[in-house]
Parts: C-alpha cells; sequence; structure tokens
C-alpha cells in the first residue's frame, strides 16, 4: 500500500475554490509522536503552495473563518507567512511536503464511496491534519470514516460544520460557553493550566501539561459531540503560542 492517497479534487464548501484532500501515514512509517499512529488528511490549495497561500490569505478556502491564520500581508512583503499567525502547525514542514508530492504525481487517486470506504478500514483518522474539515464535502467524511476505528477532527467554522464528527475550536471562553449550552463540546486553546474550566473541561491528556498520558489514537476524546465527554482544554504550544 502506498503511504498517501487523494481523496478529493474540487471546490471548497467555504469558498467553492480548488481544493485537494490527500491521506497519508497508511505505511505506518512515521508515527506523530502526540497523535500515535493515525492516517493522517491534508486538506490544500490546489494550485498555490501552502506558504504562500496563508501570506497572502488564500488558504481561506481551507481554513476559513479561523483566527489562528494570522494576517495576510501584500504579495511584495519579505514574509514567509501571515503576520502574528498562531496556528501550531508548521506549513514548510508536512503540509509543504505533502502539497510538493501531489503536485509531483506522487499520490494516486482514490475514487467512489466503496474505494474511500475500504481505504478508511480499521484505520483511526485524524480529520484535517492541516485545514478544516468543513472545507470538504460531508460525503468525503462519510464514506472514509465509514469502516474506520475512529476519528479526531477540529472546526472553526459556523456553516458547512459537522459538529458531530468534529470539536468546535472556540477562541474565546465566552464561544466555549455559548457552545456547551448547545450541546456542543470544544476543543480550546488556553494560556496557562488555570484558564481552564474545571467541570466542562479536561487538559488534553497527550500534552506536555497533563504528562502526556495517552496519544491522540488511544485517547479518541477529540471526536465531536457524538460521545459524552467533557471539553478538551490544551496550553498553547508551538511556534505560534506567543500569538495566542
Amino acid at each position: 500500500m502506498a503511504n498517501g492517497y487523494i481523496l478529493y479534487e474540487g471546490q471548497s464548501m467555504i469558498d467553492g475554490q480548488d481544493i485537494v484532500v490527500i491521506a497519508t501515514g497508511f505505511d505506518k512509517g512515521s508515527a506523530n509522536s502526540k497523535t500515535g499512529s493515525m492516517i493522517q488528511t491534508w486538506i490544500l490549495c490546489k494550485d498555490i503552495d501552502p506558504r504562500e497561500a496563508n501570506k497572502l490569505g488564500l488558504d481561506y478556502s481551507i481554513c476559513g473563518d479561523c483566527k489562528l491564520r494570522g494576517i495576510a500581508v501584500e504579495p511584495s512583503s519579505d514574509r514567509k507567512l501571515a503576520k502574528d499567525r498562531a496556528c501550531y502547525v508548521a506549513i514548510y514542514q508536512a503540509p509543504l511536503n505533502v502539497w510538493k508530492t501531489y503536485k509531483n504525481g506522487g499520490y494516486d487517486y482514490v475514487n467512489g464511496d466503496n474505494a474511500i470506504a475500504s481505504l478508511g478500514k480499521d484505520n483511526i483518522i485524524r480529520l484535517g491534519s492541516y485545514g478544516d474539515p468543513s472545507a470538504v464535502p460531508s460525503y468525503i467524511w462519510d464514506s472514509f470514516l465509514f469502516y474506520s476505528k475512529g476519528r479526531t477532527g477540529y472546526t472553526h467554522q459556523s456553516v458547512n460544520q459537522r459538529y458531530d464528527l468534529c470539536m468546535k475550536s472556540a477562541d474565546s471562553l465566552d464561544e466555549a460557553m455559548a457552545s456547551w449550552d448547545s450541546g456542543i463540546r470544544t476543543f480550546r486553546v488556553i494560556d496557562t493550566v488555570n484558564a481552564m474550566v474545571k467541570g466542562k473541561e479536561i487538559l488534553c491528556p497527550a500534552s506536555e501539561e497533563a504528562g502526556r498520558r495517552t496519544t491522540c489514537d488511544s485517547c479518541k476524546l477529540c471526536s465531536g459531540s457524538d460521545i459524552n465527554a467533557k471539553s478538551i482544554a490544551i496550553v498553547a504550544h508551538g511556534n505560534g503560542a506567543k500569538y495566542i
């Protein structure tokens, strides 16, 4: 089995621009130390280098209203990425490598509900290792997850979102509280452990502050509102933590 496959090429459900969805990790050769051995899914602008897309704000097609994208700058700017980008994903690493491999014809296409469902069989799937799952048609996720053993996912969007599959990424305590009142589980980035709301949230068990007691593939608490569990909080981390 190849390491990666193209699940979708088509319009973004956010703004109609061309995107691609690529699933990787089938060779199980490079497990993320936090997530464990999960299938990773990369939601990328089809024809734009992901660094350039972020710099110019064209990543709206794949990230939508996420505040962690940073502030877009002019093409003439010497910056490599958007200003004050707070997202922990290092674009110049996996997202860039996946995009380059895709543009070089390094991934095969998988087409049709049955083929996509078979590809996800017995795997634990990370929806949106980069990019927001809401940018992708729901039928892609429904097929890919049909025979899977579980998933994690996060969305910042208020339209076309799948809170049954994904955690609501809350950017403030007020936003989180409004979601809880509606029965929606949240994932919230906080500045210190003390900012966690006890009784409503628990620290991500895979985080450093929680002692890295488990990995995401074993935990699966970030599976959206289909499960009965407290919401999740994590202390800001990664290169963009200072901008949270």
